[in-house]
């Protein structure tokens, strides 16, 4: 049976309780169901630890897909214990970790509303993420910081919205990304709407983000850089841009 996954619907899940439906041989263990992430359109994998019913706990690296977006595997470190199939867990998140990710990822959504070109590539990160543009214009990055702070600081809410498979299909200009398809094959694909009536943004993604833009919190570009000739690179980094020297 494909795993229920939580996050989809809940973002701000921390913590959920789980049956071992199969335990693989390179040690990937999967639940009926999880609030655990796992690495997919830029964004890495959650981490955090499983608790058994003698309160030891299995700690796990980041979590990933298995053969099929509908496998999640949930990676031991190496030296943890293997649980049983059918053993019941508490789940527990790295909640810090997935926390600065999803204001990290919100950051890169508002990047594309600021920048408005195709996206060739993109890589979330806890502390620095980088977005790829198809654009060969010069563009200073002061600039884009302070549109990136305006959009942060009006407090705008941040949604999910559901469609079809089809309806995507039916509407293809509403993928950013040229090389990246959104997650298909689940029946429905999420929509994440920034603004009252996405008024500010609306695009396919399947990874998490916060609420509303102003708990991103200070955020800066911190260099653009020339990656061929119509391809620039955007370096986001958490906190006030430092002072020229």
């Amino acid at each position: 049976m494909p795993v229920a996954a939580l996050f989809r619907d809940d973002f701000y899940l921390k913590t959920a309780e789980a049956t071992v439906t199969a335990v693989h041989e390179d040690g990937g263990i999967e639940l009926d169901q999880t609030c655990f992430y796992a690495t997919s359109g830029g964004q890495p994998g959650d981490t955090g630890h499983l608790e058994r019913a003698d309160g030891s706990r299995i700690q796990l690296g980041q979590t990933r897909h298995g053969a099929s977006k509908d496998i999640i595997l949930h990676m031991p470190l190496d030296g943890q214990p293997q649980p049983f199939v059918g053993e019941r867990l508490k789940l527990a998140i790295d909640w810090d970790r997935r926390h600065r990710l999803m204001r990290m990822h919100t950051a890169c959504h508002l990047l594309s509303v600021v920048c408005p070109h195709p996206i060739t590539g993109a890589a979330v990160g806890e502390d620095d993420s980088r977005v790829d543009f198809d654009m060969s214009e010069t563009i200073d990055k002061d600039a884009v910081t302070a549109q990136l702070m305006a959009l942060v600081n009006a407090d705008h809410p941040v949604y999910l919205q559901w469609i079809t498979d089809e309806e995507l299909a039916a509407n293809p200009g509403i993928v950013k990304s040229k090389n990246v398809r959104p997650p298909v094959g689940l029946g429905r694909v999420s929509l994440v709407c920034i603004g009252d009536n996405s008024s500010v943004d609306s695009q396919p993604c399947g990874g998490t983000h916060v609420a509303r833009t102003g708990e991103i919190g200070a955020i800066h570009i911190a260099k653009i850089e020339k990656k061929g000739k119509e391809n620039r690179r955007f370096r986001i980094r958490f906190g006030e841009a430092p002072a020229e020297t």
